[in-house]
């Protein structure tokens, strides 16, 4: 296979010359506009099952949300590793390290979805009791996540494929292949629940199907791709040394998604513990709509991953630290800005879910704990963006462990416990947040003056 450096870096963003902000910008604006047809895409599922099937299965759907999440964070997690092994070698110039890594994650990401879907089937039931899932929801909630995690292989095989075009800087084709995956998905909700009233199976099977769509488009790409990234099934082997640096970067980053969830799912527990299906129901909407948020955050995130490592495998160490000054920049603001409108106008928003009072007063609770304060959240996906495109994995896992899980843990069994309400709930996220940003600091200044020497 021709590698032809020159060749590929005029077709993709160059990350490695050149200015820095509009080439971040480059990188970071279709991978928004990726972040926002999925958020559009997903809360047109809410909104669609809120508005036709009623609060019932709108709560069964939320209440689903951060199980499936901790399903899908290890395959996300892997992904990562993919990106930053891809991108380094694309940064060495490391033609058939290149190749090899794509078949490797390519197999991995197979292998590992097969494995998420028989596990998700069989421990639906025993996760949602365990967190004491109301009882009129409960059965809808079983349904619907064992069918959306049928399609497990393709959501795995999306992350990784989309991860190596992000590596080569191409964040337009996965863009495009969202748009018409969700496009279907959103006409396969429409008339699953309106027309047939399949309710939660329907929105379930609707997104599964767009998952296979999105993978399969992502998939073809490769394979007509002609630099080093270019797919072909003979070659389609693990090679055990890139795929133990994989695991070495993504494992950890799967860890930190897995514990984010985790707490997430004793939050939702918490709320569960209520016993109220308004409460939960607007819990759901006013998640969908903090997911907007993300859209900026989740895009500089990546940047910060993908930049810092391609230039790290191409040793241009004085890039480094103004990529993360840059897209720290980016990501705070772009997620305060979107917070705290997405919070002034909660009441609005949150009327495209339900027209029940009491749903939208639970949700703009959230909001105001949640929203507002996101871009604290957004800080540390930098952070950790920044270590991981070095190559260090562990480090952001267990900051985020001690900051996040034992925070979250520690404030939920006293400050909660002692207050009981929704509010005293929501505040121990931001107070974690800003935990682990200190912690955060001192570790990533260590880090980087020990890389700058070596």
């Amino acid at each position: 296979m021709v590698y032809n450096r020159k060749a590929m870096l005029n077709k993709r963003v160059d990350m490695l010359n050149g200015a820095l902000l509009p080439n971040i910008m480059a990188f970071a604006i279709p991978l928004m506009i990726t972040n926002l047809l999925q958020m559009i895409f997903t809360a047109a599922d809410t909104i669609v099952v809120g508005k036709f099937a009623g609060q019932i299965p709108l709560a069964a759907v939320g209440a689903t949300g951060s199980i499936i999440f901790l399903f899908t964070a290890l395959l996300q997690g892997l992904s990562t590793g993919t990106n930053v092994v891809v991108a380094q070698r694309i940064g060495a110039n490391d033609k058939e390290g290149v190749s090899r890594a794509v078949h490797t994650s390519i197999l991995m990401g197979l292998i590992g979805g097969i494995f998420i879907s028989i596990l998700a089937f069989i421990c639906a039931r025993p996760l949602l009791t365990v967190l004491s899932t109301p009882g009129d929801i409960i059965e809808y909630s079983i349904t619907y996540m064992r069918v959306y995690l049928s399609s497990a292989v393709f959501i795995s095989e999306y992350n990784f494929l989309s991860g190596i075009l992000r590596a080569k800087g191409d964040t337009k084709r996965p863009m495009y292949y969202l748009m018409i995956a969700g496009v279907i998905n959103v006409l396969l909700n429409l008339v699953f629940v309106i027309v047939f009233k399949w309710a939660v199976v329907g929105v379930a099977l609707a997104t599964a199907m767009s998952q296979v769509i999105s993978a399969v488009l992502c998939f073809i790409a490769l394979c007509n791709d002609k630099d080093d990234t270019h797919f072909e099934f003979k070659y389609l082997v693990i090679d055990e040394a890139l795929c133990k640096e994989i695991v070495r970067i993504g494992i950890p980053a799967g860890l930190q998604g897995m514990a984010f969830s985790f707490t997430n799912i004793i939050v939702q527990s918490a709320i569960n513990s209520f016993d109220s299906s308004s409460i939960v129901a607007g819990n759901t909407a006013a998640a969908n709509i903090e997911n907007f948020i993300y859209i900026g955050m989740m895009a500089f995130c990546n940047a910060t991953v993908t930049f810092t490592s391609q230039n790290v495998g191409a040793n241009k160490k004085e890039r480094i630290l103004p990529i993360f000054n840059i897209t720290m920049l980016l990501s705070c603001v772009s997620a305060f800005v979107i917070g705290f409108l997405a919070w002034y106008k909660g009441r609005f928003f949150l009327s495209f879910y339900t027209s029940e009072e009491a749903v939208i007063d639970y949700g703009m609770i959230r909001l105001f704990y949640l929203a507002v304060f996101l871009f604290l959240n957004a800080c540390l996906d930098v952070f950790a963006g920044s270590l991981r495109g070095m190559g260090k994995s562990t480090s952001p896992t267990l900051i985020m462990m001690i900051g996040i899980i034992g925070t979250r843990l520690l404030w939920i069994s006293t400050v909660f416990k002692q207050y009981g309400t929704l509010e005293s709930l929501y505040i121990c996220f931001p107070v974690s947040w800003f935990v682990t940003i200190v912690i955060y600091l001192v570790v990533y200044i260590f880090h980087m003056k020990k890389f700058l020497r070596n």
